[in-house]
């Protein structure tokens, strides 16, 4: 039945668990309130998401068993910084096509709104064949598709009125006759879009250093609570300290040093965030995610959330 939702968000983790489909983690890299919006629209076979989010952040995506079986394409809703998404850079003017079960580094300079929409696979390849006459099933690698100017404009005035209607009438979009009407339009915009763009191949150096990202994430991930040294990281990926700072300097932004200090950081509010002022302290918190100089923590902490280790313990959950 068709569906939507509208929700708003002041704590990066809430934001991240709100994405459908998806396992997100959010590391925010600069200072300030955080904000965030997501609106949920669901036509049918068509699953929408329209996202914004204000500050700098790196995300990683880890795309669940329901949305492995669903083709998936993403774009900016709105003129802002572009979205780095692994080795492609998403702009205002381009769609990404990602990956069959992609899982991938997303970075931010600043304020972003975004959107993604997705097909059942089997019905993406049936609409490539059969109305653009070009083959739309999910490609192994994420593809930067640049549609015609027209075609994207007519693409994003859709998917906004789309959003209208889910923060002021979401009536009627659970009416079948609208809903309808209305996936069926983003569908041909959708198509039409892919159908006139040029897609940008990725190149082996881009594939090879995806391959190294996926490494590095699964064993920041089998050690979160242990704090993780670049020699030993390099010989547990396999690559030299050169590539490692190559790749992550291409995908995140930074050096693997500073992902390796800011991750911990964000885990370690988030731990903050849930705890109890009356059994959980800061040290514990500290020393649990490998942080030994609590004055450095402290300061380190002050400077990126723009409030103390304490302050966000004994501040109450919203």
């Amino acid at each position: 039945m068709p569906s939507s939702a509208v929700q708003s968000f002041s704590d990066p983790d809430d934001y991240a668990a709100s994405v459908r489909g998806s396992q997100v983690e959010v590391t925010i890299l600069g200072r300030g309130q955080f904000t965030a919006k997501v609106a949920r629209i669901d036509l049918n076979r068509l699953w929408m998401q329209r996202l914004s989010d204000n500050l700098p952040r790196i995300g990683h995506a880890a795309v669940g068993s329901l949305m492995e079986r669903r083709g998936v394409v993403s774009f900016h809703t709105a003129p802002g910084p572009p979205l780095l998404w692994g080795s492609s850079e998403m702009h205002p003017s381009t769609i990404i096509r990602h990956g069959a079960g992609e899982s991938s580094f997303q970075r931010s300079s600043g304020s972003l709104s975004w959107a993604s929409m997705s097909l059942p696979v089997e019905e993406m390849a049936f609409l490539g064949t059969t109305i653009a006459g070009i083959d739309l099933t999910p490609p192994k690698q994420a593809l930067n598709v640049i549609p015609s100017s027209s075609a994207m404009a007519s693409l994003q005035r859709l998917h906004a009125a789309a959003g209208q209607l889910a923060e002021n009438a979401p009536e009627a979009i659970a009416h079948p006759e609208t809903a309808r009407g209305l996936e069926q339009a983003l569908i041909e915009a959708l198509v039409a879009c892919l159908a006139a763009g040029t897609a940008a191949e990725d190149r082996s150096a881009q594939r090879h250093h995806a391959l190294i990202m996926r490494r590095f994430r699964r064993a920041v991930e089998e050690n979160p609570q242990q704090p993780l040294y670049i020699p030993e990281l390099c010989t547990a990926i396999g690559v030299s300290d050169r590539t490692l700072r190559v790749c992550c300097q291409e995908q995140l932004g930074m050096s693997p040093k500073r992902y390796l200090l800011l991750r911990p950081m964000n885990l370690a509010r988030q731990a903050l965030r849930n705890g109890s002022p009356g059994t959980t302290t800061v040290t514990e918190i500290a020393t649990q995610y490998g942080f030994w100089q609590f004055g450095r923590f402290a300061g380190e902490y002050r400077l990126l959330f723009g409030e103390t280790p304490s302050a966000t313990l004994h501040r109450p959950r919203e």
